[in-house]
């Protein structure tokens, strides 16, 4: 715990020095301050920094992550791309509560947003990925997603593809590997940034922005509603994200959680080995133990990443087990303190929120749909 914590202390730190950091000599051929304009709200030198060193965006590059994105023929059976999941009609969500991959196969949590994840500290909701480019190649050969035996499977048959071919050793100078497949997509998740919304305008000096709801919303969300503990906002980060995993009780909507939560913690006393953890994984319902079968540490049981809120009014429905129809469902069940759950956060309790008070909420937390994401960007 005290690494995670660690880390993530460093990350809103360097978030913070990037304006200082970026000033240094743009690498290659990379795109300049003069040619990136990161939307309002979004600071271009907090952008700056999140893009690896070893892999400067082109435009080359994210055209073909663009392509590879949006091909089906990357799945087994040619009909399941990342865009199946990460729509742009629906936030580069799915709306669905949980995804569906090759063969109608359902999946065990919902889709989250790709808008903005090159900002997140870790991917997946359970932050098994460290980077978007480790993230992007993972449902390739998943099961219930694209379905592929192999990732090499998937090498060969986009060696098989003549454009492709071509683009790949335009863009990285060597044939197809799976390394550079990652890489193209990820630099084309890294364009998919989203601010501009009617909060960043009242943020930047537009008093006129939000409506008296929405207004009287940012006010609770700050205050008596207790929403920035884990959704905080600042100048120099401003996704309204902690970056860190917490346990608010969604778990519990399992009712085999408890028994779970008992074999969780057989596992963590006795030696949560990745052997043992990957065998309790496939136990039915095991999905709600979320962090835990990646860390094995008893405090990540039934804890998941902190979503950025930013184009949340998008992505229904909600929470990573898709059990919230409407940003309003979401609100009440924080104002009523959640599920009881072992190892919920101690932090979440039950909030005196009027109905009036709740609807304003909600008018505040559409405030953050960007104009982007609103019109669909691919």
């Amino acid at each position: 715990m005290r690494n995670k914590r660690l880390k993530l202390c460093a990350l809103f730190l360097l978030a913070m020095l990037a304006p200082l950091m970026a000033r240094a000599e743009n690498p290659g051929n990379s795109p300049g301050p003069s040619e990136i304009k990161p939307p309002l709200g979004i600071p271009l030198d907090v952008w700056a920094y999140f893009i690896p060193k070893d892999s400067p965006l082109t435009p080359q590059k994210v055209e073909l992550g663009r392509k590879l994105f949006f091909d089906a023929r990357l799945s087994a059976d040619g009909r399941i791309s990342c865009a199946t999941c990460h729509d742009p009609k629906f936030g580069f969500a799915d709306s669905k509560p949980v995804a569906e991959g090759i063969g109608g196969r359902r999946g065990a949590r919902n889709t989250p947003t790709i808008l903005n994840a090159m900002f997140n500290a870790s991917q997946f909701w359970d932050g098994r990925a460290d980077s978007l480019d480790a993230q992007a190649v993972m449902p390739l050969i998943n099961a219930d997603e694209m379905g592929n035996r192999s990732l090499e499977e998937v090498v060969e048959r986009i060696k098989r593809i003549a454009e492709y071919s071509g683009q790949f050793e335009e863009v990285f100078n060597r044939p197809v590997t799976i390394e550079d497949v990652g890489k193209a997509i990820a630099s084309y998740e890294r364009t998919l940034v989203s601010g501009n919304s009617a909060f960043d305008r009242y943020i930047a000096g537009d008093r006129a922005a939000l409506s008296d709801s929405a207004s009287r919303g940012l006010g609770l969300f700050r205050g008596k509603g207790r929403c920035s503990i884990c959704h905080n906002f600042n100048l120099s980060f401003p996704f309204l994200t902690d970056q860190n995993y917490r346990n608010t009780g969604i778990a519990a909507n399992n009712p085999a959680f408890n028994d779970l939560t008992a074999a969780a913690l057989q596992v963590a006393r006795t030696g949560a080995t990745p052997e043992r953890l990957a065998a309790l994984g496939k136990q039915k319902g095991a999905a709600d133990l979320g962090r835990f079968l990646i860390t094995g540490n008893a405090l990540d049981i039934g804890a998941f990443r902190t979503p950025s809120l930013r184009n949340v009014e998008l992505t229904a429905p909600y929470f990573h087990d898709g059990s919230a129809a409407t940003l309003l469902d979401v609100v009440r069940y924080y104002a009523r303190g959640g599920n009881e759950s072992p190892s919920r956060d101690w932090e979440l309790h039950a909030v005196a929120l009027t109905e009036a008070e709740q609807q304003d909420l909600v008018e505040f937390l559409k405030s953050l749909t960007g104009d982007e994401a609103k019109n669909g960007s691919r």
